[in-house]
């Protein structure tokens, strides 16, 4: 079975980055999307490595972006004892629509990062 997500939407916040205990970055964000006619959904996204450090250097709130992508269910107890689950697209690759520049140096463009 294929799991693929591609989605395009704004940063709701500035990436948050932490480390895995090996010292790998991961980068977390919100993503809004469009979900219908007049509303807005919301997903998690997770980029690791060389992903999350662009995502770092050169993401920010209200970019513009598409993230392609695979769902992950996560599940969890609050400390009631309540179940809740929730969807992440952990990112493979995400394509720069529209940024304001932050992070670009000398003329660099999104066209010049590596993915």
């Amino acid at each position: 079975m294929m799991n693929v997500c591609v989605l395009t939407g704004n940063l709701g916040g500035d990436p948050e980055i932490n480390y895995s205990q090996e010292g790998n970055p991961i980068a977390s964000f919100s993503l809004a999307f469009r979900s219908g006619k007049d509303k807005t959904g919301w997903i998690r996204v997770t980029a690791f490595n060389r992903l999350a450090e662009i995502c770092e250097k050169y993401l920010h709130k209200g970019a513009k972006i598409t993230v392609l992508g695979n769902l992950n269910e996560e599940k969890w107890k609050t400390q009631n004892g309540e179940s809740r689950t929730a969807l992440k697209l952990l990112a493979n690759s995400i394509e720069f629509i529209k940024t304001d520049g932050r992070g670009f140096e000398n003329g660099e463009s999104a066209d010049d990062i590596p993915f």
